[in-house]
């Protein structure tokens, strides 16, 4: 693609950065800082740190305090600092049964083994703005503690099994197709280039970095209809699970720290499996706080799941290709450059072929 070069256009790109720049630091107002940000908008946080693809909340808050707040290109900010990181070696496979729990709902049992823990959700109230938030945030903090410690409550256990067990037990389940073998180690989007049919763990790590608008439209088009998913939710977890890793092949195994993630496991369509009738499994799991993101990729990996794909949200490679919200929106906005050569030739070629002298009839130089 040629460009026609502008005299005086670096001056000009230096300026507008500034002025973009200057914005953020708007007289008589204090920007929030780091901290603040990693606090109050900690469910921004957690989905940049997941489309970003590196878990650093402090990082993904500095990317959305730079970005002002626009989580696309914070997203972008993260990922290509994650780029310029060595990567020292791998973790260990990390099991959600050992989750701490924050929340644990399951809308396919009433009753499940360790009950249901509702944890921090506005799913339950109004969606009404709260004017509270204008106020003292100290008043607030306190009154809302006092009402916490006056709820009754018990110590939640250390462990709680795994709704979508139950099932298993009782061979409702059907194993999810894919032409990756269990024992097989996980394919690494970030070093290999995805080619189809994909392997699951590809599939599962292209949606786990996926755009969470993105992934809702597929899922949501496949639930409404342009697909055969109408999922239930056997298990949905929000919570910490421990990272660790070995420091020689044949070392002890050492806890690292942990992070926090969402698990959802829904539960779709009874099939036809080997000539027994099962429920299939889809499955989503994501850095932090996003249930949203974690519901819909688990609606699109039972959707691509399909062995005759009927809509777009069940052929994998539409999928896969168009959920990377940074690579959409790298695509998207560089059609504000420059394209002086590329659309002339387009002009030139409409006024010949409507006849006439293209050079004669062109008002602009």
């Amino acid at each position: 693609m040629g460009y026609v070069a502008v005299s005086g256009g670096a001056a000009a790109i230096e300026n507008a950065e500034r002025f973009r720049k200057l914005r953020q630091f708007p007289a008589g107002i204090r920007p929030p800082t780091i901290e603040e940000i990693r606090s109050v908008f900690h469910l921004a946080v957690d989905r940049v740190m997941g489309e970003g693809s590196l878990y650093a909340p402090e990082l993904a808050a500095l990317a959305l305090k730079q970005a002002a707040g626009d989580s696309f290109e914070a997203a972008f900010l993260l990922r290509a600092y994650r780029t310029t990181l060595p990567r020292r070696g791998s973790t260990e496979p990390i099991d959600t049964a050992a989750m701490k729990v924050l929340r644990r709902i399951s809308a396919a049992f009433k009753d499940i083994p360790g009950g249901q823990i509702l944890g921090p959700t506005s799913d339950y109230t109004l969606r009404l703005l709260d004017f509270d938030l204008e106020g003292d945030p100290e008043v607030v903090r306190h009154r809302l503690l006092r009402e916490l410690r006056a709820a009754p409550a018990q110590p939640l256990p250390e462990e709680f099994p795994k709704v979508v067990d139950l099932l298993r037990r009782e061979g409702l389940l059907a194993p999810a197709r894919s032409p990756q073998g269990v024992s097989e180690p996980p394919v690494d989007v970030t070093r290999e280039a995805l080619s189809f049919p994909a392997p699951r763990s590809a599939r599962l790590q292209t949606l786990a970095r996926g755009e969470t608008g993105g992934l809702l439209a597929l899922a949501y088009s496949n639930m409404r209809g342009y697909g055969s998913v109408h999922p239930v939710i056997g298990e949905l977890r929000v919570g910490t699970v421990p990272v660790r890793r070995r420091r020689m092949p044949s070392g002890p195994v050492e806890t690292i720290g942990e992070i926090l993630i969402t698990e959802a496991e829904v539960i779709a369509r009874i099939g036809d499996e080997d000539g027994e009738a099962r429920f299939r499994l889809g499955y989503g799991l994501c850095f932090g706080h996003n249930e949203t993101k974690a519901i819909a990729m688990a609606v699109l990996d039972r959707a691509m799941d399909s062995p005759e794909p009927a809509a777009p949200s069940e052929d994998e490679e539409f999928v896969l290709t168009h959920v990377d919200g940074i690579e959409s929106m790298g695509f998207c906005n560089h059609y504000k450059l420059p394209h002086y050569v590329t659309f002339q030739s387009d002009l030139d070629r409409l006024r010949a072929i409507r006849g006439g002298n293209p050079k004669e009839r062109n008002p602009l130089p």
